[in-house]
C-alpha cells in the first residue's frame, strides 16, 4: 500500500508541475509572466523526485531568468513610449494600463484573445489619456500610445518564448540529465 501511495504521489506531482507549465505558457501567451510558474514546477519536481532533478543549477537558473524577464517587462514598455516621445508617466499609466485591460479583456468570451485585445486597448488608452493631456496634440499622442502597444506585444512574445523555452528544458534535464 506505501509502494502505492508513494507511485501516485510521484506520478500527480509529475502532472502537477505539467499543468504549471502549461499554465505558464498560457499566460505568457496573455502578456503575464509564466516563468514563474514554470520555477514552481521545477521547484515541485525537484521536492519529490529522490534524484532531486532538475537540480539547484537549473532551478536557481529559472528563478534568474524570471527576474530578467521582469525587468525587461519594465524597460520594454518604457522604452516603448520614450522612443517614441513619451512621458515617464505615460510609460507607467500603460504598465497599468495593459494589466487592467488583460484582466477586462478576460470578459470578452473568446481565451486569450479576450486577454490580448484588453490589454492593447488598455495600454493605448491610458498612454494616449496621460499624452493627449500633456501634449494636447491628437496624432502625437497617439503615435506614442502606439509604441506603447507595440513594447507591450513585443514583450509578450518574448515572455511567452522564454516560458516555452524553460518548459522545454526543465522536462529534458529532469527525464535525461
Amino acid at each position: 500500500m506505501e509502494a502505492w501511495l508513494a507511485a501516485s504521489a510521484w506520478w500527480l506531482a509529475h502532472a502537477g508541475a505539467a499543468l504549471l507549465c502549461v499554465a505558464g505558457v498560457l499566460i505568457s501567451l496573455a502578456g503575464i509572466s509564466g516563468s514563474w510558474l514554470v520555477c514552481g514546477a521545477g521547484f515541485l519536481l525537484m521536492a519529490v523526485r529522490p534524484d532531486a532533478a532538475p537540480g539547484w543549477w537549473v532551478n536557481s537558473a529559472f528563478v534568474g531568468v524570471s527576474i530578467v524577464m521582469e525587468l525587461y517587462d519594465f524597460l520594454a514598455g518604457k522604452w516603448g513610449v520614450t522612443r517614441r516621445g513619451g512621458s515617464a508617466a505615460a510609460s507607467w499609466a500603460a504598465l497599468f494600463g495593459g494589466i487592467a485591460g488583460i484582466f477586462a479583456g478576460g470578459l470578452i468570451p473568446i481565451p486569450l484573445v479576450g486577454s490580448l485585445i484588453g490589454m492593447m486597448l488598455g495600454s493605448f488608452l491610458c498612454a494616449y489619456a496621460v499624452e493627449m493631456r500633456r501634449l494636447r496634440h491628437d496624432a502625437q499622442a497617439a503615435h506614442i500610445a502606439r509604441g506603447a502597444v507595440w513594447a507591450r506585444l513585443q514583450v509578450m512574445v518574448v515572455k511567452t518564448v522564454v516560458a516555452l523555452g524553460m518548459t522545454g528544458y526543465l522536462w529534458y534535464a529532469v527525464w535525461t540529465l
